[in-house]
């Protein structure tokens, strides 16, 4: 069948052509239309549920809302993990399903079981919502909203608020692929009823009248409609209030036939909600941040510049003095990345013609190879659009056009070969006739050995779909991407590369000798003395070589490890902390000095933007006195203070230690996002310590804390804050409640009415709307004598003060509460610098063992990039060896021979030498993406046996008997072909394990990988494989002949 086609392509040029032109506009359109991204989503399938309870404290959020959820949520199927953070007025339950799940069915179980969980919250608490569908890559724009120079006094915090609330997040939602726009900083604006108790106590009016009588008076109603003659005129009851006017106007009860007014007992002005979070930028103060979030699967380069093209649109509609500014745009990294992943594509593809035309020394049949490149790089386009791949650094950026090309190259090189062999003695130059003739022959000829060489890499590369989690969705795209391009490559190789070069090939049967034949020469000068050598000592070099493999096994087990090296990002992102109990407004002037310092002492910084505690919607649950400052910098080329995102991070940390109080983690946007929402901890390692007394967890965090903290490579190493948080307890005294004949509920409602404020309606400014909320002036709200003194109505009209019917006291509350899967744990966040992830949580773990003591019931995990790095290793156990086993079956299945199939796999351990070294010699530890290379490696490996091998056997049934005459023979025919597929594959990764541009940290190792196992094992192929031929064929025929 493959005959047929390869002589129907050359029969029928036109109709091949014509299949060439649809597959360009096909891969062009794809291209046009692929999804773009820096990375694949690796964010695992989670569903996250946040209730926001304003007035509770931690314990009552877990026992009241975490807690029914969580045992509403137990048994879900799929569910991987469930986990929860409780502070002050917040629960965010994250449950974690498997990645088979669709996430839209995931998250309509989810609700359905929110309503069974909701019967057992009580009412009035907080009502569970789900988060918005978006992932780790989902903040893909995000802006400060701020005033021009001069317009500071015109337009307040709240202002700007409102502007974004109202004007730029209704717009930006209607944008195609958006989720949510998230908000923080400013104050959200509100129509605030201060009471003054003095006056409410002459008045002698309660709280609750209050409310009722503003709930009483905003309302409006329809009244049906009447008619008159020909019209019908609608009734409308128009009583919503509309202004402060309209409010201080409601009267709230009668005292002695006069009426009490709202403005007879507070105050009526704009006011605002309290805020759990801020933001500020430049050390110039307080501004507005909007994080547009993706919906989950979207394009986001699309989706990036849709929202930049309608944030255009929005400026327009701004009020003057007010701007829109973007500190972090996607699409910034994504076009650093692509260029990385463009320019290491067009530098391996222009290595690899020129390493083509150097050896086949024929410029035509080198270019007929090279145009193979790019028509299958449009089949694989075509091809992952169809199947949903994105573009991005794995799913482009691991592609190697020597592998692509490799069965081009040997049809190639056979049909040039049989032209200038000869095959018509006495013509010069043959016809078109002649030509497609022995097109044919000499393809159909090879083509086995074409097909086969595409099937090894094909295989090698199946393992690779099998891995799951983060790895999988990391490394899968790469195989598949890889796995259409070689297709394609493989159809081309059959159908176009025999017509192009029935076309464009020289017709003439005369070779002349060139550059490439004396290059050649060169090197067999250079190869027949070390061949010579090697069968002469056989046994020297075997074991030679076996020392050299046990030797690299020994240095790979002393290398360490680490999940997947650092993407840089071309952004720093600087995880703070004050002392605990700190307020809003302390956080906001330590976080306004430091943006100050880092802007004037480092000129790399563009603008720096810091984001304080909880957003409008808090998927990444932070207190008031942690912060993410966003440190954008220029490009690289304008750096002066520091050459690498390393030491300039560095010398920030060095220049923020000197702030008293401040402790510091540095680590990057897209990674503190990933590193969040994948495990629930923002460092690279997490030391979870699990219990149920939070005195005792905090107590051995800071035992533990000291035991490692001197282990060298860690940096960053911080305990989670469980206890601590300053509160004023109000502990009621039931014999006196039941004395005045009252409730805790009525009482409750008084204090939170009082402080927090409770909504009694709301206010409508054409579309915008207002919450009206009652509360005590801001005067009486800053001590705890406003507490006690806070008047409780009791029957017969008269008040008491709190303070007679409880005890109101300072005290110390837990800051947050963590559960994993229903247990209360804190934990340790680390980050490493300078060493491998594994041999310091290897360290860690030996000396937690011994020097910390636990109580019974008490335990220790570990988890973080750590975790990540042994699950990999795990399923890499699984897949490398059914990869090996594939390349073995299909080995035994082309020579049916055992001993020649071990001799071929023999590749393997010779690359993994060269691998390893590789790896050493650039002081890289192991990480997920070398194990990928060393899974492509050992499919390419291979293919230089099967050259030699498949050649010796051709000999032997030519009727050479002798061994050696054999192997000599054989070595210097096939050295060509031997160099170039190695030279080719191993080169074409050159540009990408040289790259310092954006993304190339993921690829290094890999390409790395490849090149030093490649150049070894064709080194050792030349010599060992020819000596271990030898030994076996004696072993077996025991006289030198066979």
């Amino acid at each position: 069948m493959i005959d047929q086609i390869i002589k129907f392509s050359i029969q029928h040029k036109m109709i091949v052509g014509l299949f060439v032109l649809g597959l360009i506009g096909w891969g062009s359109y794809s291209l046009a239309h692929l999804p773009m991204d820096a990375l694949p989503d690796i964010t695992n399938n989670q569903v996250q549920v946040i209730t926001v309870a304003p007035t509770l404290a931690s314990q009552e959020v877990e026992q009241y809302v975490t807690a029914p959820i969580e045992a509403a949520c137990a048994n879900l199927p799929d569910m991987v993990e469930l986990r929860s953070i409780s502070r002050l007025g917040l629960s965010v339950i994250t449950i974690v399903f498997k990645d088979e799940m669709n996430l839209y069915e995931a998250r309509q179980l989810v609700n359905e079981r929110l309503k069974e969980a909701e019967e057992h919250i009580p009412k009035g608490v907080g009502s569970p919502d789900l988060a918005p569908a978006s992932t780790g890559l989902s903040d893909i724009y995000q802006y400060v909203l701020h005033t021009k120079p001069g317009y500071d006094s015109i337009y307040s915090d709240m202002e700007l608020r409102t502007i974004q609330d109202w004007i730029v997040k209704r717009q930006l939602l209607s944008v195609p692929g958006i989720a949510e726009i998230n908000t923080l900083g400013g104050h959200l604006k509100q129509y605030e009823i201060a009471v003054d108790a003095q006056q409410l106590k002459a008045m002698n009016v309660s709280i609750q009248e209050l409310f009722e009588a503003l709930e009483k008076n905003n309302e409006s109603t329809g009244g049906s409609y009447i008619e008159k003659g020909p019209n019908a005129y609608f009734i409308r009851g128009m009583g919503m209030v509309e202004n402060l006017h309209d409010i201080e106007a409601i009267v709230v009860k009668q005292s002695d036939g006069v009426p009490v007014l709202v403005r007879n007992i507070a105050k009526v002005q704009y006011g605002n909600a309290n805020r759990y979070g801020a933001a500020t930028r430049n050390g110039e103060g307080e501004v507005v941040v909007g994080v547009a979030m993706m919906r989950k699967g979207q394009n986001s380069a699309e989706v990036a510049r849709s929202v930049e093209e309608r944030i255009e649109v929005i400026k327009k509609s701004l009020p003057e003095g007010v701007i829109i500014e973007p500190f972090l745009d996607r699409n910034d990294l994504v076009e650093r990345a692509i260029t990385t992943v463009t320019t290491n594509l067009a530098e391996g593809g222009l290595i690899v013609v020129f390493i083509l035309v150097l050896f086949l020394g024929n410029l035509r049949a080198g270019l007929v190879v090279a145009s193979v490149i790019p028509l299958a790089m449009l089949f694989a386009l075509g091809m992952m659009r169809l199947f949903g791949v994105s573009g991005n650094l794995m799913s482009l950026g691991a592609i190697d056009f020597g592998l692509i090309v490799d069965g081009a190259v040997i049809i190639v090189e056979s049909i040039v070969h049989r032209i200038t062999s000869n095959v018509l003695p006495g013509r010069n130059r043959l016809t078109q006739t002649e030509m497609d003739e022995e097109v044919y022959e000499a393809s159909s000829r090879i083509r086995t050995s074409a097909a086969f060489g595409e099937i090894i890499i094909l295989i090698v590369y199946l393992p690779i779909l099998t891995l799951t989690g983060i790895e999988g969705k990391m490394f899968g795209p790469m195989a598949q991407t890889v796995s259409f391009a070689i297709l394609g490559a493989f159809l081309l190789s059959l159908t176009y590369v025999p017509m192009m070069s029935a076309l464009f090939l020289s017709k003439k049967t005369v070779h002349k000798r060139n550059i490439s034949d004396r290059m050649m020469d060169l090197f067999q000068r250079a190869y027949n003395p070390l061949i010579h050598f090697a069968l002469r000592h056989k046994i020297a070099v075997v074991v030679a070589s076996l020392g050299l493999f046990i030797g690299s096994l020994v240095m790979f087990s002393r290398m360490g490890g680490e999940f997947i090296p650092t993407l840089e990002e071309g952004d720093l992102a600087l995880n703070t902390r004050i002392m605990a109990g700190s307020s809003l407004t302390q956080n906001i002037a330590i976080l306004t000095r430091l943006e100050g310092m880092i802007k004037s002492k480092f000129p790399e910084v563009k603008q720096v933007v810091s984001r304080i505690g909880a957003s409008e919607i808090p998927t990444d649950p932070m207190s008031v006195e942690v912060a993410d400052i966003i440190v954008v910098l220029k490009d690289k080329k304008e750096w002066t203070s520091a050459e690498t995102r390393d030491e300039l991070a560095d010398k920030i940390k060095k220049e923020i230690s000197n702030l008293p109080g401040v402790s510091l983690e540095i680590s990057q946007p897209i990674q503190l996002r990933f590193n969040e929402l994948m495990t629930g901890v923002r460092s690279d390692v997490a030391i979870k310590i699990f219990g149920d007394d939070l005195d005792v967890l905090a107590k051995k965090g800071s035992e533990a804390i000291r035991v490692i903290e001197n282990i060298p490579g860690i940096a960053d190493l911080k305990a989670e804050q469980v206890t601590g948080l300053p509160q004023i307890s109000v502990k009621y005294n039931r014999e006196q409640i039941a004395q005045y004949g009252l409730s805790i509920d009525a009482i409750n409602r008084t204090l939170r009415t009082a402080f927090a404020g409770e909504v009694a309606g709301v206010v409508f400014e054409g579309e915008k709307r207002f919450d009206m909320v009652v509360r005590l002036d801001k005067g009486l709200r800053t001590d705890i004598d406003d507490i006690r003194n806070l008047s409780i109505p009791i029957s017969g009209g008269a008040q008491i003060p709190l303070s007679q019917l409880a005890q109101i006291e300072y005290g110390a509350a837990p800051m947050q509460i963590s559960r994993d899967d229903g247990r209360r744990r804190m934990t340790l966040g680390l980050n490493v610098r300078n060493r491998d992830v594994q041999s310091v949580v290897e360290e860690i773990k030996v000396k937690l063992d011994k020097e910390l003591e636990l109580p019974a019931g008490y335990y220790v995990t570990y988890g973080g990039q750590f975790e990540n790095l042994i699950e990999a290793n795990r399923r890499l156990l699984i897949a490398v060896p059914i990869a090996l086993l594939l390349i073995l079956v299909l080995l035994y299945f082309t020579f049916h021979s055992l001993r020649h199939t071990l001799l071929i796999f023999s590749a393997i351990p010779l690359s993994a030498i060269g691998g390893v070294l590789a790896l050493w010699l650039r002081d890289m530890p192991f990480s997920i993406s070398a194990g990928v290379g060393f899974i492509a490696l050992f499919g390419v490996a291979v293919l230089n046996g099967i050259v030699l091998i498949a050649y010796f056997n051709q000999l032997k049934s030519e009727g050479m008997t002798n061994i050696e005459e054999r192997v000599l023979t054989g070595t210097r025919v096939r050295l060509r072909p031997v160099l170039m597929t190695a030279a080719v594959a191993s080169l074409g990764f050159l540009p990408m394990a040289l790259s310092t541009s954006a993304g190339a940290e993921v690829q290094r190792p890999l390409a790395t990988v490849v090149i030093g196992g490649l150049l070894s094992a064709t080194l050792l192929t030349l010599l060992v494989l020819p000596v271990l031929y030898v030994l076996f064929s004696r072993k077996r025929n025991g006289n030198g002949r066979i």
